[in-house]
């Protein structure tokens, strides 16, 4: 029987710090906002589905959806039922 595998997009390279004060659900976000920064995740661009993330950097589904959300609450990413969470498209100057 062959094993269920998935396709990770990206690789955990800068690992969530267990030990770390700050919560994991903000150095997730912290992650997935530097990847914004570097436009390793585009502008309009998908963010890696919740599986991906929770598999990506050992984290339950709660945590990531809170980073997530933070992320949503700073206007940088916008979720569409159904499609998945992609960065909001930068106004063009």
């Amino acid at each position: 029987m062959r094993a269920n595998v998935r396709n990770v997009r990206y690789h955990a390279i800068v690992p969530i710090d267990e030990w770390s004060e700050e919560p994991r659900y903000r150095q997730l976000a912290a992650i997935l906002r530097d990847r914004m920064a570097t436009d390793a995740i585009p502008a309009g661009g998908k963010l890696p589905t919740e599986v991906e993330l929770m598999d990506e950097f050992g984290l339950g589904r709660s945590t990531v959806r809170a980073a997530i959300q933070v992320l949503r609450d700073e206007g940088l990413v916008v979720a569409r039922p159904a499609r998945g969470t992609f960065r909001v498209p930068t106004p063009k100057q």
